[in-house]
């Protein structure tokens, strides 16, 4: 089904959909592959309980239908030799975009879930409708080239996204943008998510906060963004639109952000604020801008004492965050964790003074996202292959590739 105009589908937090019979095996398989890319049959069949006859059946069969390919693995000491599992070279696809304030990304995902980058570039407008043809030119190459191997494409956009559309983006200065154009052909499933929200879903899915029954990620980019995951879901909120930590009055009430709000978070802590400090005009590109003054700082000690402000900025509004949301693990994407590092006793002196006391002898681990950058391009391909590996989204496959 076509999306309806001006909306992708909703982002839906990466879940396991009920299985028949016929699939269950066969989608246990799958999981396993995407959680471990490079992964044994013998391993595999071991977690999931299964005897050596069914997983060399259930393999067989993914085989079959282009799902997956396997190739000897190493041999390690005694017993049967085993093989490794790897998606069909011919199996299915999704691309994954990744719409930034400066840049885009547009990647190709197997079903090992790993995004490879295809085409990337810079924007030449800010005319939001320039930008999403230049990017859906790029999408369409690479539909063109992989054809209905394509199976879904998900968008992971630096704005906020209500009800699986684009309804504000204070960083690209964006309103309300249909993004429909980014679905290459009719009826392929297009699905929209803000940046943060799952480049965090996919620090908790396989990254530094993988098993953490909650986990807080925050990151910096142009204002703040990120989420709160609860036993592998993003808190989203009742719309979708949750997770907008930087628009949170943690800032100076007398600034006026993009937004529109007074006193947001987003002020105090990117390249803007560190501009302020140092009595220069807003930059036009905040992260860049930010990543060349943490190269000054070690040499000028104006620069250093922005940074350090900056810093101690971002440790106060983590600390609320903390406050709020208890979560067992913190990490940091885009330029939180250089920041961090730029101003270690800034930011930590700022965040054990905003904690509750009883949270300071045991704070939880605050720690760099590990999918660094490409953390929303991971997102963004879970979210397109857990609405494909699912027993109608088999089913669909099966039945085009079948004999």
């Amino acid at each position: 089904m076509a999306s309806p105009a001006g909306r992708g589908r909703p982002v839906r937090a990466p879940s396991v959909r009920a299985r028949d019979a016929r699939w269950r095996g066969a989608l246990a398989v799958l999981d396993e592959m995407r959680r471990g890319p490079g992964v044994t049959r013998a391993v595999v069949a071991r977690r999931l309980g299964l005897s050596t006859g069914s997983a060399t059946e259930i393999t067989a069969r993914l085989r079959d239908l282009a799902l997956l390919a396997e190739s000897p693995a190493a041999a390690s000491g005694r017993g049967r030799p085993t093989t490794v599992l790897h998606p069909h070279p011919h199996g299915p696809v999704v691309i994954a975009v990744d719409l930034r304030q400066e840049d885009w990304r547009c990647a190709v995902a197997e079903l090992d879930g790993t995004p490879r980058v295809a085409e990337r570039g810079r924007h030449g407008s800010r005319d939001p409708d320039r930008v999403i043809g230049t990017i859906a030119d790029a999408v369409g190459r690479v539909h063109a080239r992989l054809g209905d191997r394509v199976r879904a494409v998900a968008v992971a956009v630096a704005a906020t996204v209500r009800d699986g559309g684009v309804v504000q983006s204070a960083t690209l200065g964006w309103d309300a943008v249909d993004l429909t154009a980014l679905a290459p052909v009719p009826g392929l499933p297009l699905l929209v998510g803000n940046d943060a929200t799952l480049a965090g879903a996919a620090e908790a899915r396989y990254g530094a906060a993988a098993g953490a029954g909650t986990a807080l990620h925050v990151t910096i980019e142009v204002g703040v963004g990120g989420t709160l995951v609860v036993d592998g879901l993003p808190v989203q909120g009742a719309t979708g639109a949750g997770g907008e930590f930087g628009h949170l009055p943690l800032g100076d009430p007398a600034l006026r952000c993009p937004c529109g709000a007074l006193g947001c978070w987003d002020l105090a802590v990117d390249g803007r604020a560190i501009a302020r400090h140092l009595g220069e005009p807003p930059p036009g590109d905040p992260r860049s801008y930010a990543q060349a003054a943490l190269a000054r700082a070690e040499h000028d000690a104006a620069v250093r004492s922005a940074v350090g402000r900056a810093a101690g900025g971002f440790g106060r509004g983590l600390a609320g965050l903390i406050n709020a949301f208890d979560p067992g693990i913190v990490t940091l994407g885009g330029f939180a964790e250089p920041l961090r590092a730029a101003a270690e006793e800034e930011f930590a002196a700022a965040l054990a003074d905003g904690l509750m006391r009883f949270r300071r002898a045991e704070p939880p681990p605050v720690v760099a996202a590990a999918l660094g950058g490409d953390g929303a391009l991971h997102g963004a391909a879970a979210t397109a292959l857990d609405h494909v590996l699912t027993e109608e989204g088999l089913g669909a496959w099966a039945a085009e590739h079948a004999g």
